[in-house]
Parts: structure tokens; C-alpha cells; sequence
């Protein structure tokens, strides 16, 4: 039988508990439960909308103390480094008894890059242009910029009038097909070279000394009649280069 000591240390115990209780929102453990420090942090982030990214991962970006409320700047916070991870997209966050609810779209794994309507550039030379490859994670921000990627594949070749449409192909279970459509478009061709300001030397004498030359009957089947920035600077620097060699 107890004595009234050991009684008087087992109402303490009891009533330390229960003023513990509001730290585990109203949960009063029992003989062998979880610790303080365990029942903090065990269970805090609730996950919806995952299948591929652990839950344990998704809640080790949620910023803040375990077992405290978030404030809207730690809410924030989490948010933008989940969108950071390009893992997702699309992150909601919400509170509720105590407890972090974190809602996720995943962003697709790409089974299959392909290209369609290109015969200028081959498959492969479009491959080694792009960053998105088979089993990478597919994000907008990453087609958008291989998009551009492509387009300024085939201005480098003269042709500014193409066109690229990605599309995506939904295969089920988080996996897409990226498809890149291409219009590839006309050449743009130099149809005229004028030389304006010369005097000493002839228009012929000056269109010797550039690499571009106007597209005519068999422009088909040239490229020097192709226009591009790069061309044109380089025909530049190089009729600049002539008047400095001729004058010294």
C-alpha cells in the first residue's frame, strides 16, 4: 500500500501533465507515449497530392519552429523554396488545430522528347540544343526557354520565320511525352548589296571583300545569300579592316 508521500508525487506527476496538455493540443499522453520534443515535431506537416516526392522531403522546406503556428512570411517562405526545387507546380499551404496541411501538384517526369515538322535540323542536332531530356522533370519555365533555344537554332541559319509548339502528351501516371512542333520556314535571303559613301572603290570591288552575297537564280543552293546578324558584323569588320589596310 502507497504512503501519503508516494501519493502527494503522484498527484504532481498527474497535474504536470495536465498542464503540459495544451502543448499537444488537448492530448493527454498515457504510460509509454511519445516525449514532448517527439510529439512536436512527429506528424506536424501533413502532405496531400504527392507520389513521387517524399513527404519527408516536402516538409524538411517548411520554414519555422516545430510545433508553432507559421506566420504569412514563413508561409511565403515555403511556398517559394518548394516552387524552387522545380519539383512542382503548383504549392498550397494551409493551418489547421495546430497542424501544416501542404497541397502539391508535381510537375510530370518526360518519357519521350520528340520533334516534328524539322528537315533542316536533324533530331539529334535539336536533342543537343535543349535541356529537357527523357526521365528529366518537366517544368514550364525549362520548355519555355528551350523553346526560344530552338527558335534561335534556326535564326543562326537565316530562317526567322520559324515557329516552335511544344505539346504534351499525358501518358498517366505523372509521365508526359514533350513534343516540339516546328515550322521551320524560309531562308531569309539577301536579295540586294548597296554601297553607300564609297568613292575610291567600286560597289564591285567592295562586295569581293564581304562574305555575303545577293541570292540569284541558283540561291537554292548556296548559303551566302543567307542573311544573319553574325554575317553582316563580321562583313563589317571586314570592309573596316580593308580601308585601314589600304590607307596604311
Amino acid at each position: 500500500m502507497r504512503s501519503f508521500k508516494e501519493w502527494t508525487k503522484v498527484v504532481a506527476a498527474s497535474a504536470a501533465l495536465l498542464v503540459a496538455a495544451p502543448l499537444w493540443g488537448g492530448f493527454v499522453p498515457e504510460l509509454g507515449a511519445i516525449s514532448v520534443a517527439e510529439a512536436a515535431t512527429a506528424g506536424r506537416v501533413t502532405v496531400v497530392g504527392n507520389t513521387r516526392v517524399e513527404p519527408e522531403t516536402i516538409a524538411a522546406y517548411i520554414k519555422g519552429a516545430p510545433g508553432r503556428p507559421l506566420s504569412p512570411a514563413q508561409v511565403d517562405e515555403s511556398i517559394k523554396a518548394l516552387f524552387a526545387t522545380g519539383m512542382f507546380s503548383d504549392v498550397q499551404i494551409s493551418q489547421s488545430g495546430g497542424r501544416v496541411i501542404v497541397k502539391v501538384v508535381e510537375n510530370p517526369v518526360i518519357a519521350r522528347v520528340a520533334f516534328e515538322g524539322n528537315d533542316v535540323q536533324s533530331d539529334e542536332m535539336l536533342k543537343g540544343a535543349i535541356e529537357l531530356q527523357p526521365r528529366s522533370v518537366l517544368t514550364q519555365g525549362k520548355v519555355e526557354s528551350d523553346t526560344q533555344r530552338i527558335l534561335e537554332l534556326y535564326r543562326r541559319t537565316g530562317r526567322y520565320d520559324a515557329t516552335v509548339e511544344p505539346k504534351q502528351v499525358d501518358l498517366g501516371k505523372g509521365r508526359v511525352d514533350l513534343i516540339f512542333q516546328i515550322n521551320e520556314g524560309p531562308r531569309t535571303e539577301v536579295s540586294q548589296i548597296t554601297f553607300v559613301g564609297n568613292k575610291a572603290y567600286s560597289d564591285y570591288r567592295l562586295s569581293s571583300v564581304i562574305s555575303t552575297k545577293e541570292s540569284g537564280l541558283f540561291g537554292w543552293i548556296k548559303t551566302s545569300d543567307t542573311y544573319t546578324p553574325e554575317k553582316l558584323s563580321a562583313d563589317q569588320e571586314a570592309l573596316r579592316r580593308f580601308y585601314f589596310n589600304v590607307c596604311y
